[in-house]
């Protein structure tokens, strides 16, 4: 079978790109290296939807930051995705981070986002009463918000899957063939083939570009240390808080998430391997310091864990949208760093102009749903909601996780989904089961349980999140 299309890569960014393309009666595989969707940069990122203030005039960055936020909410209703527009911050604390303030809202202006202005500190202890008193002023970004970026790819990934698109995990690309007008592209065990590819790869996307041919761009790793706290520190911030912007970055944040934790970080490191996710003293370290400059009232008791994303930092300092010079049929969507998770459903709207303008307009699909059906969750519901439930599926009615109070019927439900969940982590990304105070150490061994079930699979085969992360070796006497 030859495919109209073959996106490769996962992400929050490859997720919504496959959405768009399931309106149309175009054939269209999607192709993913690791065990689930959401398994990159998408998974470890700060999870904010910035304003547009950042980015520079008339990039990429800037043109699809902006239209990415106005969409971001009515995408996230018919995705049924939590997003809370909180606003942001971005505090000063000197003279000269005063001047960078004016010189971010000016780019803001330039770049037309709405709402922008300038408060001083008694303002902004009013609002933010946990800044440290030493601040100047901030600039205020009201049309800021925050969403979690694996749980909109999670859904986005289900919508298309359930609209046609083909998924294949665990499919590794380690070449691309080119004839009569076909690319084939081949992992270990198997091959497709499709008229069009949609390079949409993240830190690996310079790899992927390189088999055609394509040496037009490189992409850096450049990894982020994170530390999450507790929802006991939930209201030490009401909204996203900067610090005055780097070369390297947006700095340290601290900002609630849409769980109602608290989330602090990153640090950002360029490292060699464009896997390195490992998480250092260090790192978590000159997170911790930085954010004390910020809230004073962060305390290290209430951290529960930390980790690292690694984010791809594109040579040219932009995003890299458009058809490869190598190869016309070939799109480069490369360098999808931040703002990319506010950019996604804008970058995905672009990329589908460009597909349509190379195979021909096409009418939307009379059978195609733009919406996906809200997830069950328990910990949400009133106690009548709950009883009603359970008399129809006692599986509800069956506690797994207590710290985030996930039921089995939830569990189930995440598996059975389109895209849906195959590995323990699979299923914590979904329900948020494992993701409390624990860590897992309560229901950890109940969800391998409930997996190996549902999936009729041995439990040694089960794994936290694909290849050789196997949890269970064997069976003692």
């Amino acid at each position: 079978m030859v495919y109209d299309v073959a996106i490769v890569g996962a992400g929050v960014v490859g997720s919504l790109i496959a959405r768009e393309l399931s309106k149309f009666n175009i054939k269209t595989v999607w192709v993913e290296k690791c065990n689930d969707v959401a398994q990159g940069t998408t998974k470890a990122n700060s999870a904010i939807v910035h304003a547009g203030y950042d980015a520079k005039p008339g990039s990429l960055k800037a043109k699809l930051n902006v239209e990415g936020s106005h969409m971001m909410s009515s995408v996230c209703d018919d995705l049924s995705v939590p997003f809370k527009k909180i606003g942001s911050l971005v505090v000063a604390f000197s003279e000269e981070d005063m001047k960078t303030l004016e010189e971010l809202l000016e780019r803001g202006k330039k770049n037309r986002v709405p709402q922008l202005e300038i408060i001083g500190k008694e303002r902004l202890l009013e609002m933010e009463p946990n800044i440290n008193k030493d601040a100047f002023g901030a600039l205020l970004a009201p049309t800021a918000g925050i969403v979690c970026p694996y749980e909109l790819c999670i859904a986005a990934a289900e919508n298309a899957v359930s609209n046609g698109v083909e998924l294949i995990r665990n499919f590794e690309v380690k070449s691309i063939d080119f004839a009569n007008d076909e690319f084939t592209l081949n992992s270990d065990k198997t091959s497709v083939k499709a008229k069009y590819v949609i390079n949409a790869a993240g830190v690996f996307s310079d790899t992927l570009a390189g088999m055609i041919g394509d040496k037009s761009f490189s992409i850096t790793p450049r990894k982020g240390e994170y530390v999450l706290l507790d929802k006991s520190m939930a209201g030490v911030v009401s909204r996203t808080i900067f610090q005055c912007p780097s070369k390297m970055g947006k700095g340290v944040l601290i900002t609630p998430t849409v769980d109602n934790n608290v989330l602090i970080g990153p640090s950002a490191v360029d490292v060699k391997e464009k896997d390195d996710i490992a998480t250092t003293d260090e790192g978590t370290g000159f997170v911790q310091k930085q954010v004390s400059l910020s809230v004073p009232e962060f305390r290290i008791r209430n951290i529960i864990t930390s980790f690292s994303g690694v984010r791809a930092h594109g040579s040219t300092d932009d995003f890299i949208i458009g058809q490869s010079e190598a190869n016309p049929h070939f799109i480069n969507v490369a360098g999808i760093e931040s703002p990319g998770l506010s950019a996604a459903p804008a970058i995905a709207k672009y990329v589908e102009k460009i597909i349509l303008s190379l195979i021909g307009e096409q009418e939307v699909k009379a059978d195609f749903d733009p919406l996906r059906e809200k997830p069950v969750r328990f910990r949400e519901m009133t106690p009548a909601e709950r009883k009603e439930l359970i008399k129809k599926n006692p599986a509800y009615g069956r506690i797994i996780c207590r710290c985030e109070t996930v039921t089995e019927g939830e569990i189930i439900d995440a598996i059975k989904a389109p895209a849906g969940a195959r590995d323990v982590d699979g299923v914590k990304r979904r329900t948020r089961s494992g993701m409390g105070r624990c860590q897992g150490g309560f229901c950890g061994s109940k969800v391998v349980a409930i997996l190996s079930r549902e999936l009729d699979l041995p439990l040694e085969e089960i794994t936290k999140f694909g290849g050789g992360s196997t949890i269970l070796i064997g069976r003692t006497k």
